[in-house]
């Protein structure tokens, strides 16, 4: 039988670059809108670190990657076409990381609330997680515009966790950039750094609790961070 002891407890959980590995379709949507203005690909290799800010900074920072510009006021239909290219391919080639399944099953079974708290807006979260084969797993997906401010604001991960009926004080978030670890920091909670994931800082840098290499560490990582914050929680 397996123990509850993560009972009270809720994981929160970045999309992009954490349960999922989007960047192919996503910088594959960022290349077809490249391509009929005259700009050259950008390279899936060197683009990982775009993903995880949002549909429109991936445009903007995009586009310079590419040594152009998206003026925004001139082309505002640009955004749109991307969401609809998106929607249309967001499952060609994103797939779960290895062991998220297995995991995501972990932390139920031992009685841990999961949710999703992204700067993808919520429609294409959970178009992305139903697509993927994920949504069993969460109470709540929350976008930005689910919440009263984006990470890395720590607005985002305090209300995702309200919102699934948990308690910030008894919560894990986990990430793999800057605006999951800056927003974990300002709600206090502890946060799990996916070194496997689109780091877009040195895993130093970024200040994360914990660092794990592949998904299937997260229970045990979990399991620490609890264990340290028993005597804060009780």
């Amino acid at each position: 039988m397996t123990v509850r002891d993560l009972e009270g407890w809720t994981i929160a959980f970045d999309l992009d670059g954490t349960l999922v590995d989007s960047a192919p379709d996503l910088i594959a949507t960022l290349n077809r809108m490249l391509a009929p203005r005259g700009h050259p690909p950008v390279p899936l290799s060197s683009a990982r670190h775009l993903v995880g800010h949002g549909a429109r900074a991936l445009l903007r920072h995009g586009f310079a990657e590419a040594g152009a510009v998206w003026d925004e006021a001139a082309e505002p239909e640009l955004f749109d076409h991307f969401i609809d290219d998106y929607v249309a391919h967001i499952a060609d080639d994103s797939r779960p990381f290895e062991g998220v399944v297995e995991t995501l099953d972990g932390l139920s079974a031992r009685g841990a609330l999961l949710c999703v708290a992204t700067n993808k807006r919520t429609d294409l979260a959970e178009a992305l997680i139903g697509a993927v084969g994920l949504t069993r797993h969460f109470v709540v997906v929350a976008g930005p515009d689910r919440v009263s401010a984006r990470k890395p604001d720590g607005a985002h991960v305090r209300e995702a966790v309200l919102l699934a009926g948990g308690d910030p004080a008894r919560a894990v978030m986990v990430g793999d950039a800057t605006t999951d670890t800056g927003s974990a920091r300002a709600a206090g909670v502890p946060c799990v750094v996916a070194s496997f994931g689109y780091n877009d800082a040195s895993l130093e840098a970024l200040g994360g609790d914990i660092v794990i290499d592949c998904f299937a560490d997260l229970i045990a990582a979990v399991g620490t961070l609890q264990r340290a914050a028993a005597p804060a929680a009780i």
